[in-house]
């Protein structure tokens, strides 16, 4: 049976069915828009398709490695998967130092490296080096994450770069393939690597050792040929790097605390939105909490792995308490070189923080 066409809808009836049409389209189109804001708030933002080269002298393992890839995380997920950030270990972009003047010529987007390194740009960076500074890591976070450690870092804005946040490396301690270092007089006599400051080179020779700056990509193969005797590294780097395949032992001293900086090259910042630059503070501020939650865990495990492989010694307090007398004219002299309201500063903040419940 041959169906009857449908007639055509006239006038009012007309009207009526168009207009609830376009209502039922308007609506869903709103709710459509509604989801998709709530599903994706970095949409709204002005976030724009960014991909960063982060430098670093380690490799995974490390605290600093691997907090870096933590805030190459928290990057992208902030951003909505736009701002990417990608980890270069082993000083694949370079040594340190080349990499402060590549970020200065914007040619590399960020790092993440020793703060002592930032010296010959800013003299004041040179008092974290201060031996025996910072008693303990609650009272260098404090200090560091306070209005003193901020000050800090903004100085390296007129060099070309900005600091993100303040990192660690742990505290430094001897590793030597001839003797023990047991006691002060140990160390003298032995070729001890350093970075490369003048601090960290009288330091050693204050204490009768001969010190040899030299980059970290470097250190392996100098302990390998016994161009140097040894060294002061952190418990992670020590492992994370082999040393104790090149090593015979580790004494734990604590002498300096070692502040680490996530950086970025100041022409990269400067071309970001400020809906960038927030989404990238944010995600620095919680990788750097991470990192340092890192920092402790993977000391912990190091110095556990290394007593397997190394002879690992604690230095009795009454030759800490020579080394301490031995190396504090270096902060006298020091403070005058690096900035002596500076130091003075900082050394009242370490007070602050040491007293503070």
């Amino acid at each position: 049976m041959q169906q009857k066409p449908l007639s055509p809808l006239t006038g009012t009836a007309r009207r009526t069915f168009i207009g609830t049409a376009l209502k039922r389209s308007v609506a869903g189109l709103l709710s459509v828009g509604v989801l998709a804001a709530l599903a994706q708030p970095a949409a709204a933002a002005d976030i724009r398709e960014r991909n960063f080269k982060i430098s670093i002298a380690v490799n995974a393992g490390t605290a600093h490695y691997d907090g870096g890839v933590k805030f190459c995380e928290l990057l992208e997920k902030k951003s909505g998967g736009k701002m990417k950030a990608k980890m270069y270990g082993g000083s694949a972009l370079g040594k340190d130092t080349a990499v402060v003047s590549s970020m200065q010529g914007g040619i590399v987007d960020m790092a993440i490296m020793n703060a002592n390194l930032l010296t010959g740009l800013v003299k004041d960076f040179g008092v974290l080096d201060f031996p025996f500074a910072f008693a303990n890591e609650k009272i260098a976070y404090k200090v560091l994450d306070g209005e003193w450690g901020t000050k800090l870092s903004n100085k390296l804005q007129d060099k070309g770069l900005v600091g993100l946040g303040w990192w660690e490396m742990g505290y430094l301690n001897y590793h030597t393939g001839k003797k023990p270092i047991l006691k002060v007089e140990d160390i003298a006599g032995q070729k001890i690597r350093v970075t490369e400051t003048p601090l960290q080179i009288d330091f050693q020779n204050a204490l009768g050792g001969n010190a040899v700056p030299l980059p970290f990509v470097e250190v392996y193969t100098a302990l390998e040929q016994h161009t140097v005797d040894g060294g002061n590294q952190t418990l992670i780097n020590l492992q994370q790097s082999k040393f104790y395949e090149v090593q015979k032992y580790v004494t734990i001293t604590n002498h300096m605390y070692n502040p680490q900086m996530l950086l970025m090259s100041k022409k990269t910042y400067d071309k970001l939105t400020p809906d960038e630059k927030k989404v990238l503070a944010e995600a620095a501020v919680e990788a750097r909490d991470y990192q340092r939650q890192l920092s402790q865990k993977y000391g912990a495990d190091a110095l556990a792995f290394l007593k397997t492989k190394m002879t690992v010694n604690t230095m009795a307090p009454e030759e800490i308490a020579k080394m301490k007398d031995k190396t504090k004219p270096l902060i006298d002299k020091y403070s005058k070189q690096y900035g002596e309201q500076t130091a003075k500063e900082m050394f009242a903040e370490i007070d602050k923080a040491a007293k503070a419940k």
